[in-house]
């Protein structure tokens, strides 16, 4: 029987050994944390802007949010074949392959998202202007849009570190520091925006100036305590030259994470498209729309969590070569999301009138909107997990092209499709159907992929070059790893 990597540090675990169902809750249930963290924020700031602000500048940061979302996809596709890489290592006891991909990670991102950032403060303007965002959100949204593209190279490798992480089987590290920046970013929205004490008034600025500063203050403070703790993913002395990435290494992570960006683009540009619709209907649905996002964010919050443990954790097995737990890991992940998803669902339309009514006052004619566009589109939610949880265990075999055409059919031909091709007959109710026909597509399409698509024959993802560090990984296991003092 294979014995489980010794020394973990507390949080991490080995994910190829022992009960699969409660070894996936157990990983999932702290990035569910971080990730109702990371959505709470976005909300209290939504509230703290909404609040002083208005439905205007609410609006403004809708647009701005889904164009951050598509310059984040143009980097991340990166970040998550490194995570692959990663994982499979680790599955494999390689931890040398395993800084190596994280090390070519960093410095990847890092030079795309500095020239992402870049190229989103000259043409913001521009980008609005294309969305056809309305007259009374531009300048907001232009203000605040700038300031967080200044924040995307922070944001971008404070993410990055937590998925190497989670890789590694550590999911309660990321939980730590992305509360970090929840409380920073949370606690200066109101001081920045109002311009209490000795703080300026920056009115919507003010918002992504609190976010920038957050994601400096948690990158930094995660980097020293990965040194401090001598974390297994650490770079010191020679290994700082691992930043600078490999040949081998950058095509892997380049070839695999240019569909997986890819995927992310085309989120974001149907996000896009579907914005450009809702602007046509006037302030009061676009801000009724960016309510309802924000309730979104908590509702993809369970199937991103399971998805993100069943990834990890099938990438974990496939590298040890335990193909014989994958499928019960993809079953595992199917139970836990109908459960998981369809409570918050539940939840979110019970009380969708309280969450509403948080954002804004309940006199507002954005309210009964955002009710309906709730009640007849969120459901829909529950067969995206289970596209998580599918896609999630494809990608930990490196198969990424087959999600990709996938998401691509499901987002474009069906679900703009519906939206455009209802609305004579349906009016506004099109855009709000098409999100739950477009899920039922994806779904259907990636249980057909995983059944009979040939993911399955990748080979590992852990380039030919590191065959020596390999072989002495397995007969050492985590022979480099040092218990926590």
């Amino acid at each position: 029987m294979e014995e489980p990597v010794p020394h973990l540090r507390p949080g991490q675990r080995d994910l190829t050994t022992g009960p699969i169902g409660s070894a996936l809750l157990m990983f999932a249930l702290p990035t569910l944390a971080s990730n109702v963290l990371q959505s709470a924020n976005g909300s209290i700031n939504a509230i703290w802007v909404g609040r002083f602000l208005g439905e205007g500048a609410l609006a403004a940061t809708s647009n701005a949010n889904i164009i951050m979302f598509l310059m984040f996809g143009a980097v991340f596709g990166f970040g998550m074949a490194a995570t692959i890489i990663v994982g499979q290592s680790w599955g494999r006891r390689d931890i040398e392959a395993a800084r190596r991909a994280f090390g070519s990670a960093i410095g990847l991102v890092l030079a795309g998202s500095v020239i992402v950032g870049a190229l989103g403060w000259i043409f913001a303007p521009q980008i609005l202007t294309a969305l056809a965002t309305p007259a009374d959100a531009f300048t907001p949204a232009l203000d605040y849009l700038r300031v967080i593209f200044l924040a995307l190279p922070a944001s971008m490798l404070l993410v990055l570190m937590f998925m190497g992480l989670r890789g590694t089987g550590d999911s309660v590290t990321p939980l730590w520091f992305m509360g970090l920046a929840v409380v920073i970013d949370a606690g200066m929205n109101p001081l920045l925006i109002a311009g209490m004490g000795p703080f300026p008034r920056m009115g919507i600025a003010g918002s992504a100036t609190a976010t920038l500063i957050a994601n400096i203050v948690a990158l930094g403070a995660l980097v020293g305590w990965i040194a401090w703790r001598d974390l297994p993913l650490r770079l010191k002395g020679a290994e700082i030259r691992y930043i600078l990435p490999e040949r081998t290494l950058v095509r892997t992570i380049v070839g695999k994470g240019l569909p997986i960006g890819a995927q992310m683009l085309v989120l974001s540009t149907s996000a896009l498209a579907m914005v450009g619709l809702v602007n046509r209907n006037g302030i009061d649905t676009v801000a009724a729309y960016g309510i309802v996002q924000q309730l979104w964010g908590y509702v993809q919050m369970p199937a991103m969590a399971i998805g993100a443990a069943v990834s990890a954790m099938a990438a974990q097995n496939i590298g040890a070569g335990r193909w014989d737990r994958v499928a019960r890991i993809t079953r595992s992940g199917l139970f836990y999301n109908i459960g998981l998803t369809g409570v918050t669902v539940a939840l979110v339309l019970l009380f969708d009138t309280t969450i509403i009514g948080l954002f804004i006052p309940g006199g507002s004619p954005a309210l009964p909107i955002a009710q309906h566009i709730n009640l007849l589109a969120t459901w829909g939610f529950i067969m995206f997990g289970g596209t998580m949880v599918l896609f999630g265990v494809v990608r930990a075999n490196g198969a990424v092209w087959g999600p990709l055409a996938i998401l691509t059919i499901a987002m474009f031909p069906v679900r703009l499709g519906v939206a455009f091709a209802l609305q004579p007959l349906l009016g506004s109710d099109a855009l709000w159907w098409s999100f739950p026909v477009g899920s039922a597509a994806n779904v259907a399409l990636a249980a057909l992929y995983y059944r009979y698509g040939g993911w399955r024959e990748g080979g590992l993802l852990v380039p030919e070059d590191h065959c020596e560090e390999r072989s002495h990984a397995d007969i050492e296991p985590a022979g480099q790893l040092k218990p926590v003092s």
